[in-house]
C-alpha cells in the first residue's frame, strides 16, 4: 500500500473537520506563519469565509502606512507579511521590520536595523518564524544588507545570544575575506527543527562572491553546514569547472527562496546563475551547481540529487522563485513531487525523493558562440510537458505596433526629421530565433525577457488537487554584447562601467524602468558620493566591494566626465573580461509599449497530474492602449497568487495597480480594487476572531510606477 505524506493527509483530514494543528494548538491555516504560506511553498489557505458567492462584497478593513520613503528616490516593498497570534509582521521601504495588529492595523513595535544614513539595505520579501519549545524566545529571522538578525518576537529586539549581539554577518563563511564580499539576503530560507537554511543575493558580474549555501542554528548563528555551489576539489561537479574555479568565480546562489519538505528531512533549493551572466569564457562546462535544483538533507547539507535546468548559463536564466512541494497522480499512484516554475516560461516537475522527472525532457542541440573565448554548451534541456506558459520565439507576424505605418507614411511625406529605425527594421537588423542563442555584438532577441516568464512571485499549487497557477510576462528584451579593453580610444572607466554598471542601468547607461540613468549622474551626485555608492550600495543596489581603489576613481572620474587623456592607474588595471552588455532593455516602440502582440501579461491554471491547461488569461489591462482589437491587453507583472478553499485566487503584480479575485475553476474575474501603489508583492490570507482577510504591500516603484508604503488589508463586512 502507498503511504501518504503528512502533507496530503494532514489535508485531507482538514477538508473534513475543518481543522489543522501545529504545536500551538491552533488552526493552521488561520495563521500565516511562514513565507508564501506553509514551509512546501503552496501558496494556499484552507480558509473559505470568502468564497466566489461574496468575494465581490470585499471592503477595506484597515490600511497601514508602514513608512520608509524617500523622497527623489526610488522604493519598492516586495514584502509577504507573516501573521502569528493575531500580530502581523511585515517590512517598509527602508528594511524597518514592524509588528501591528492584524485586526487594525495598530502598530505595536518597530525594528530599525541601521541608520538612516547607512545604504546598502536591498530588498527584503519576507521573513522566517522559528517557534520556541523550551526557555528560548520564539524569533523572527529578518535580513537587512548583509546582516541577518534574529528578533524577539515579542518585543521587536535582536536577541543577544544570537551571534553577535542579535545578527550575523552573511559575508563571512564564504572562504574569501569578508571586507571584499558583496553580500545579501532578499528572501527567507527554510527552518528545519532547530536549523535555518539561508540562501544569499550575490553581484552578477566580474567579482562576484560565490553563492554557497549555509545552515545556522537558531539558537547561537553558528554554522551548521555549508554546501558548496561551487564545488571544491573532491566534491561532485568540481570537473564540470576550469581547476580551482572556486577560488576566483562567484555566482550560482539561492537567491529566489526554497521549499522544506519536513516528513522528509528536504530541502529543495533553486540556484542561480555564475557570474559572469552573460559571458562564460573564464568558466567553461555546464557550471554546475549554478541554475540547478538541489535537494539536501536538512540536516547535514548532503546531496540527495539534483537537475540542472540550464548548463552553462549565459542568459541569465537562473530560476526565480521557490519551488512548490505538492502530490501528483501517475496511473493511479500518488506521487510526492515538487514543481519549478522558469523564467522561460517552462515548468519542470520531479519525483521529489528520487529526482526522477514526471514527464520528459529532452536535450535539445544549439548553436555556437560567436563571441571570443565563449564556448556556449551545445544542449539544454526542456520538458516537453507542460507547454511552456509563455511564447518562446518572437517572429516578425508576432510584432504589435499599430501606429508603425502611419509613422512610415509621415516619414515618406517628409513631416517626421526622425530618422529613428521602425520597429520591423530594428527586429530585422537582430536575432530572434527563440531560447539559448548566444549573445553577440549585433543583438540578440530574449524572449520571454530577463524578468521571465516567471518571476520571483512564483507560482501557488493546490495540494488538494496538484494543480498550478502561475503568472507569467510576455515581454521581449534586446540583449547585446560590445568588446572593451582593448580599444585605445576608450577611456578605462567607461570599459569598467559597461562592465559593472551596464547590466542594471542600461547598455548605455540611460537606466532601466524604476533604475536611474547614469548618463547624467553628475548633476546629482560629487564624485566622493559616487565613490561610496559603487563601494558599498546604496538601496537595491549591491556594493561593489571587490574593485580597487583605483578602479572606482576611474568609474566615477568616467561618470562625472572627469577622466583624464592619459591615467597613470591604467596599467594597474585589469578588465575581467573581454565582454560587456551593450543594450540591455525592454523592446519597445515609440509610444513605450511592447512589440509584442498582446497579453503582454498572463495567469495560468495548469494540471500538473496530466500537464494540461485548464485555462489561460491576460493579468492586467493598458487602459491607454486605446486599441479596440485588444480589450484585455495583460501586463507586465511581479509578485505571485495566493489561492484558498473558497476557490478564490487573488493577485495584485501588475502595473495598472490593481488587486484582483479570480475564480479558480474558471478564471473568470470577480473582484478589483485600485491599489493607492503597485502591489509588487504575493498577498496572503489569514483569520482572527472569525473574519478573513486578505492583505497585500502596495510599495510600488517598479516598471515606472510611483513608490507607496501602505500595506492594506480586506475582508467581508
Amino acid at each position: 500500500m502507498k503511504r501518504f505524506s503528512l502533507f496530503l493527509l494532514v489535508a485531507l483530514l482538514a477538508s473534513c473537520s475543518n481543522e489543522k494543528t501545529t504545536s500551538s494548538n491552533k488552526d493552521y491555516f488561520t495563521t500565516w506563519e511562514h513565507y508564501l504560506g506553509d514551509p512546501e511553498r503552496t501558496h494556499y489557505s484552507n480558509l473559505d469565509q470568502i468564497d466566489t458567492a461574496n468575494v465581490g462584497q470585499l471592503k477595506l478593513a484597515w490600511s497601514y502606512k508602514s513608512g520608509g520613503l524617500q523622497e527623489g528616490r526610488t522604493t519598492q516593498i516586495q514584502t509577504s507579511p507573516l501573521v502569528v497570534d493575531g500580530v502581523l509582521y511585515g517590512v517598509n521601504a527602508a528594511i524597518e521590520l514592524f509588528a501591528i495588529d492584524a485586526t487594525s492595523g495598530k502598530e505595536i513595535w518597530k525594528f530599525k536595523p541601521v541608520s538612516k544614513d547607512e545604504s546598502g539595505l536591498g530588498m527584503n520579501r519576507g521573513l522566517n518564524y522559528w517557534k520556541s519549545n523550551s526557555d528560548e524566545p520564539s524569533r523572527l529571522f529578518f535580513t537587512s544588507g548583509p546582516r541577518l538578525f534574529a528578533i524577539d518576537i515579542a518585543t521587536g529586539k535582536p536577541i543577544p545570544s544570537f551571534g553577535n549581539k542579535g545578527s550575523i554577518d552573511l559575508r563571512e563563511g564564504l572562504g574569501r575575506d569578508p571586507e571584499k564580499q558583496s553580500v545579501v539576503s532578499n528572501t527567507p530560507g527554510a527552518i528545519f527543527e532547530n536549523i535555518l537554511i539561508q540562501g544569499t543575493r550575490v553581484g552578477e558580474g566580474p567579482g562576484a562572491s560565490p553563492g554557497h549555501i549555509r545552515a545556522y542554528d537558531v539558537i547561537t548563528g553558528k554554522i551548521v553546514w555549508t554546501f558548496h555551489t561551487i564545488p571544491q576539489p573532491g566534491e561532485f561537479g568540481y570537473d564540470t569547472w576550469p581547476a580551482d574555479a572556486y577560488k576566483t568565480l562567484g555566482g550560482a546562489n539561492s537567491w529566489p527562496g526554497m521549499a522544506m519538505d519536513l516528513e522528509r528531512g528536504i530541502v529543495y533549493i533553486p540556484t542561480g546563475s555564475a557570474a559572469f551572466d552573460w559571458y562564460g569564457g573564464d568558466r567553461e562546462g555546464a557550471d554546475l551547481f549554478a541554475n540547478s535544483l538541489l535537494a539536501l538533507n536538512a540536516k547535514t547539507g548532503e546531496r540527495i540529487w539534483h537537475f540542472q535546468m540550464v548548463h552553462h548559463d549565459i542568459w541569465d536564466r537562473d530560476p526565480p522563485a521557490p519551488p512548490n512541494l505538492l502530490e501528483v497522480k501517475k496511473d493511479g499512484e500518488i506521487i510526492p513531487a515538487v514543481a519549478q516554475v522558469t523564467k522561460s516560461g517552462h515548468v519542470f516537475v520531479f519525483n521529489r525523493e528520487t529526482g526522477e522527472p514526471f514527464f520528459p525532457i529532452e536535450e535539445k542541440a544549439y548553436p555556437s558562440s560567436k563571441l571570443i573565448g565563449e564556448k556556449a554548451y551545445a544542449t539544454q534541456p526542456l520538458p516537453l510537458k507542460p507547454e511552456p506558459f509563455a511564447r518562446q520565439i518572437l517572429t516578425e507576424k508576432d510584432l504589435y505596433a499599430p501606429n508603425e505605418k502611419a509613422f512610415v507614411d509621415d516619414l515618406v511625406k517628409g513631416n517626421k526629421s526622425d530618422d529613428a529605425p521602425t520597429v520591423l527594421e530594428k527586429f530585422k537588423s537582430i536575432t530572434s530565433n527563440g531560447q539559448f542563442i548566444p549573445m553577440d555584438t549585433t543583438g540578440v532577441i530574449l524572449f520571454p525577457g530577463a524578468d521571465g516568464g516567471a518571476e520571483w512571485g512564483g507560482a501557488a499549487v493546490d495540494p488538494r488537487n496538484g494543480i498550478m497557477y502561475v503568472n507569467g510576462n510576455e515581454m521581449a528584451w534586446i540583449i547585446k554584447m560590445k568588446a572593451v579593453g582593448g580599444d585605445n580610444n576608450t577611456h578605462m572607466g567607461q570599459s569598467l562601467a559597461q562592465i559593472h554598471c551596464a547590466r542594471c542601468h542600461g547598455g548605455e547607461l540611460e537606466g532601466l524602468a524604476g533604475i536611474p540613468e547614469l548618463q547624467n549622474v553628475k548633476l546629482r551626485l560629487q564624485p566622493d558620493s559616487i565613490k561610496t555608492i559603487i563601494q558599498k550600495g546604496r538601496g537595491a543596489m549591491p556594493g561593489m566591494p571587490n574593485l580597487s581603489n583605483d578602479e572606482i576613481d576611474v568609474i566615477a572620474e568616467f561618470l562625472t566626465g572627469m577622466e583624464e587623456a592619459k591615467d597613470h592607474r591604467v596599467e594597474k588595471i585589469k578588465v575581467d573580461v573581454p565582454y560587456s552588455v551593450a543594450s540591455f532593455a525592454r523592446f519597445k516602440d515609440d509610444r513605450g509599449y511592447p512589440v509584442v502582440k498582446p497579453p503582454w501579461g498572463t495567469l495560468n491554471a495548469i494540471d500538473l497530474n496530466t500537464g494540461e491547461y485548464l485555462w489561460k488569461i491576460p493579468l492586467g489591462h493598458e487602459k491607454s492602449l486605446d486599441d479596440p482589437n485588444v480589450p484585455v491587453s495583460g501586463l507586465e507583472n511581479y509578485g505571485g497568487p495566493v489561492i484558498t478553499k473558497g476557490g478564490v485566487l487573488f493577485i495584485a503584480a501588475t502595473k495598472d495597480e490593481k488587486i484582483r479575485a479570480f475564480n479558480m475553476k474558471t478564471g473568470q474575474k470577480m473582484w478589483e480594487d485600485q491599489l493607492p501603489a503597485g502591489g509588487y508583492a504575493t498577498p496572503i490570507t489569514y483569520q482572527v476572531d472569525g473574519k478573513q482577510y486578505i492583505v497585500i504591500s502596495c510599495g510600488g516603484g517598479k516598471m515606472g510606477t510611483a513608490s507607496g508604503d501602505e500595506y492594506r488589508a480586506y475582508a467581508l463586512e
